[in-house]
């Protein structure tokens, strides 16, 4: 088997977060324009029900969108961070590093909302059914992260592209794969969760 090119992933790491925002920007368009339209002027909806339901459809969107990038967020993230530090400090904008952070901090709530979401199927009793309610639930807790991934995430691109800016032969700063560990004997078994 052979390993992915750690350049030629995070480049399509970084294709999938464009795609991302783009999605994300186009949902948040079509859910503003809905908003309005389904509002009095102070903003309460005329049709609660059929409000609430096309804000779930706008928080599942967003969520699908997202979970195209959602395993290598930590990677692009790390990158950045890494093509951040290599950059001298004329070339870096002031606020780069807090979106880094508010990032790190808004796709630790996204890993912690799914993980939640997926023990709760063990933590509920055998008649009891998961259905469409908690995946509801955990879109619409998750929709601010997303949405915080939306507002900030282009900042990952701007890094990358000063980068590539400054050293224009240079696909991207990725870090090489971690090496691998030697294989140990396992003496106890983890359950996975």
């Amino acid at each position: 088997m052979t390993t992915p090119d750690p350049r030629s992933t995070h480049e399509l790491r970084l294709q999938q977060l464009a795609l991302y925002l783009s999605e994300a920007e186009r949902s948040l368009a079509t859910w503003d324009a809905y908003s309005e339209e389904h509002t009095d002027l102070d903003g309460w909806p005329h049709d609660e029900t059929a409000y609430g339901l096309r804000k779930s459809q706008r928080d599942a969107e967003t969520w699908r969108a997202f979970n195209r990038i959602r395993h290598g967020a930590k990677q692009l993230l790390a990158t950045a961070e890494v093509q951040l530090q290599s950059m001298p400090g004329r070339s870096v904008q002031s606020r780069w590093a807090w979106q880094i952070a508010t990032l790190h901090t808004a796709l630790d709530r996204l890993t912690t909302l799914q993980s939640e979401w997926l023990d709760l199927p063990d933590s509920l009793p055998p008649s009891a059914r998961t259905g469409v309610e908690p995946l509801a639930e955990r879109n619409a807790e998750a929709w601010h992260y997303l949405d915080e991934w939306a507002l900030h995430g282009q900042v990952v691109l701007d890094i990358h592209a000063a980068v590539k800016q400054r050293r224009p032969g240079l696909a991207s700063l990725a870090p090489a794969p971690a090496p691998a560990l030697p294989s140990q004997p396992s003496t106890a078994s983890t359950p996975r969760r």
